[in-house]
């Protein structure tokens, strides 16, 4: 199962939808996205039909905005933090801005803890746990996204470029 990881997109419009373009070409099955999304009209830029997509708040989130929109798209609303099934692995998913939350979540042992909030994308492993920061469209040296399969492991960064090419 291939999965879309995208973080902090900051509303801007353009990039996501060229990363949620990429996704759908590339044949994800699920996007989960970390926080930081911070207008509601991004929700229908980052959602589709076709595939699932989750959400965690991030600190430039208000839920009180966001969740009606998310649940209209016919999204997941986790709130701040989560924690799903998706095919065999289990996914944290939290913005990253809380070490608690943080903590929380990996004292739970999943396979995946997905974040975001640096805007700097990141790959490590901890203990059973394997920590993704897919990057960020927004205040970032290059704009990226992340595809991960979840049957080899296969974390993959992808690069928005410059809105003017």
């Amino acid at each position: 199962m291939l999965i879309g990881i995208i973080s902090d997109t900051h509303n801007q419009a353009d990039r996501s939808e060229r990363a949620l373009r990429k996704l759908r070409k590339l044949g994800v099955e699920a996007v989960l996205h970390c926080g930081d999304v911070t207008r509601p009209s991004m929700i229908d830029i980052l959602t589709d039909k076709a595939f699932p997509t989750y959400f965690v708040y991030g600190n430039n989130d208000d839920p009180g905005q966001l969740r009606p929109e998310i649940l209209n798209a016919g999204a997941f609303d986790l709130g701040f933090d989560g924690l799903i099934t998706l095919g065999d692995a289990r996914i944290g998913m939290t913005h990253g801005d809380n070490p608690r939350l943080l903590q929380k979540l990996a004292a739970q042992e999943p396979d995946y803890l997905l974040f975001g909030h640096s805007h700097i994308a990141t790959d490590f492993q901890q203990g059973p746990t394997r920590f993704v920061n897919p990057g960020a469209l927004h205040r970032a040296p290059k704009w990226t996204f992340a595809t991960l399969d979840l049957e080899s492991a296969t974390l993959a960064w992808h690069e928005i470029q410059d809105d003017s090419n």
